[in-house]
């Protein structure tokens, strides 16, 4: 849902994406429209139509006129490569230079890191549970 946490034409494009990069809309299906995003969110149309032509520009969505928004060929692909980019900046770098203050090999990140993937979200060995 829409937060004050980042501008909401922002926050329209993410929810699409993600819709995308989920498999919920998929290559070529339509996208709801910009009155639809407007009428749900309760939020000015015009803000809708911003995020949804920022993801037009950037070749994610392509107009057929007169019928609407579409999911562009290649745009989960194009989506999934941009996040893994953008996790390797944000997180694995970070991570890898931590690691190396710390004298861990990249032996041992590895293994500590399927340790991790390999809990199917089970908290980790210095995660603890907090009932509610």
């Amino acid at each position: 849902m829409i937060d004050d946490s980042k501008p909401i034409f922002l926050q329209i494009a993410e929810m699409i994406e993600n819709d995308i990069v989920d498999g919920v809309l998929a290559e070529e299906s339509q996208v709801p429209s910009t009155n639809e995003f407007a009428a749900f969110h309760r939020i000015n149309p015009a803000t809708a139509a911003k995020g949804v032509n920022l993801l037009v520009d950037d070749g994610i969505l392509y107009k057929r006129r007169g019928i609407g928004m579409f999911v562009a060929t290649g745009a989960r692909d194009k989506l999934v490569g941009r996040r893994r980019d953008e996790f390797f900046v944000q997180y694995v770098k970070p991570l890898a230079r931590e690691a190396r203050k710390l004298g861990i090999s990249s032996g041992q990140l590895a293994e500590m890191l399927g340790k991790e993937i390999d809990t199917d979200g089970a908290p980790g060995p210095t995660e603890r549970v907090v009932a509610l």
